[in-house]
């Protein structure tokens, strides 16, 4: 089988993506349901929660994207930083899929680097606030919010990232 259903009942080609098959819904649903770190923090914490976080990090102009950087997440999953690292034909798919999230919803390409650095700000906050005290350093290069994060639970976390992507102006598939 080539393509996945989603949320909203699309018939889905991740290795074929196209523009008019980006949907905000799939990717806050979907989101929503998966859990950051695999699955390895001390409560769940969604991928749509720490989205959301971004989008309040980065410059008000680059806002969108941060809600909306790991949307391939949505329709390939994730893999731990380690194995991605070592999975440039996966990196290679992300990156495709996440060119026509960019062009579904206008967004500029490449991603901004005030993303990035946002996000490793929140993985920081992530590993104080969500992880069992770690036995070595993880070597995070950004430090920590000075908030701490109560994770807010998946449905919450689904319409936090809809409320934010209405709030941002995003337009698009599914729109709002």
């Amino acid at each position: 089988m080539s393509w996945i259903q989603t949320f909203t009942g699309k018939q889905f080609y991740p290795l074929a993506a196209r523009v008019e098959d980006i949907d905000v819904r799939d990717i806050a649903h979907s989101l929503s349901l998966q859990s950051r770190f695999n699955g390895h923090c001390l409560r769940f914490y969604s991928v749509a929660e720490h989205s959301v976080r971004v989008s309040r990090v980065v410059p008000a102009s680059d806002a969108l994207w941060g809600l909306l950087h790991d949307a391939a997440e949505a329709y390939i999953g994730d893999l731990p930083r380690p194995v991605k690292a070592n999975a440039p034909e996966f990196r290679g798919i992300e990156d495709r899929l996440l060119l026509v999230v960019a062009e579904a919803f206008g967004l500029p390409w490449p991603m901004p680097e005030a993303v990035r650095l946002a996000d490793d700000r929140l993985l920081s906050t992530e590993a104080r606030d969500l992880m069992a005290p770690h036995p070595a350093s993880w070597n995070l290069r950004e430090e920590p919010l000075q908030e701490r994060i109560e994770p807010i639970g998946w449905e919450a976390a689904e319409d936090a990232f809809l409320v934010r992507f209405e709030e941002l102006g995003g337009r698009g598939q599914g729109a709002v």
